[in-house]
């Protein structure tokens, strides 16, 4: 049986009853970069202590999802600046967090349009990381994608770049291929934004097995290269079914059981739920531990069951290569004065 979350009963803004779910894993967001563009809405609706949430693919009904039994949130995020004034919150109410840091470079192909440069987002890493602890912060080259002038060489020299600038901050890096072929809204994104994709060569931008091994072979020579240096750092993939444990990659788990027992092991309430798949209560029953495994994504996706409080296109990032986005126009029409996230009841 899949596992499911917790009833409980919220009073709204307005004072009204209604039932809604209460995760014990958040995860802020997959959907959309919360961290950049909506913190002081998260911030405002974690002190009301709810948020509304619609369905993306039947916005009918609103489901209304509490904060009361949070024990983490998994932010990810391109920009995550925004949201640190925030951070204090959390800490004050004891949920706990780490970040899936996407750090990419792909300034000179402007695939990333409206992220900001490539020198502020390291110092932003940077200053994270002195904040929370290197361990909490992921760093997140992803995806992988090529094109005749970016082939898989000089995407190396732009990981090997960064990695030596923010060498002691982080503990992983994660990396992904880019899905061009199994999302439509990527393809047209991809031919309408880029001055080097068109229709007949767009799925070029997938790399082929001989520049996958391209880079496999070069990421394991940065890694080995960062090793000498005094750096061990871990590298993993997301969602690949490629095997690479020849090489000392693994794949990854974003939203990691693992990674919270070893973060978070003073947490008596988290430490119970990834053991049994629920939070300690007064019932004496006898308790089985439970599969983690979160059914609900893809079945080489290795994370665990959390509630995603994202939505599709909301991201004013713009990223050509986003499966999140449909268009600009629609961004841009959900952004703004007229965005889902605002101050009150929040669509998210």
């Amino acid at each position: 049986m899949a596992l499911q979350w917790d009833d409980v009963e919220i009073i709204t803004d307005e004072g009204k009853k209604v039932m809604g779910k209460a995760p014990v894993i958040i995860s802020a967001s997959r959907s959309t970069d919360i961290p950049a563009f909506y913190s002081k809405w998260l911030a405002n609706r974690l002190d009301k202590g709810y948020i509304v949430w619609y369905n993306p693919f039947n916005r009918s009904k609103p489901y209304y999802i509490s904060f009361k039994k949070a024990r983490v949130f998994v932010f990810w995020s391109k920009n995550p600046k925004p949201l640190i004034p925030y951070l204090h919150k959390f800490d004050e109410l004891g949920v706990n967090y780490y970040f899936q840091y996407s750090l990419n470079d792909y300034e000179k192909e402007n695939l990333e349009p409206n992220v900001p440069s490539l020198k502020n987002r390291i110092e932003t890493f940077k200053n994270l990381s002195s904040l929370i602890g290197k361990e909490k912060v992921i760093w997140r080259f992803d995806p992988l994608i090529v094109s005749n002038e970016l082939p898989p060489r000089e995407l190396l020299k732009r990981i090997w770049n960064i990695g030596n600038q923010i060498k002691g901050f982080t503990d992983k890096l994660v990396f992904s291929f880019v899905d061009v072929k199994a999302y439509k809204k990527v393809q047209n994104n991809l031919v309408k934004q880029t001055s080097y994709f068109d229709k007949e060569n767009v799925h070029q931008a997938e790399l082929t097995k001989e520049q996958i091994n391209e880079v496999v072979e070069g990421l394991y020579k940065i890694k080995l290269a960062w090793a000498n240096n005094n750096w061990d750092i871990e590298f993993a993939t997301c969602c690949e079914d490629v095997n690479l444990e020849q090489y000392g990659i693994i794949h990854n788990k974003c939203i990691d059981d693992d990674l919270m027992r070893n973060l978070f092991p003073k947490d008596k309430e988290l430490m119970f739920f990834l053991k049994y798949g629920e939070l300690p209560n007064i019932n004496k029953r006898k308790l089985l531990q439970k599969k983690l495994k979160d059914t609900g994504q893809r079945k080489i996706c290795g994370c665990i069951f959390s509630k995603d409080i994202g939505m599709y296109n909301t991201c004013p990032h713009h990223c050509v290569y986003c499966y999140a986005n449909t268009s600009q126009k629609i961004v841009e029409e959900n952004f703004g004065s007229h965005s889902p996230f605002s101050e009150g009841i929040v669509s998210v």
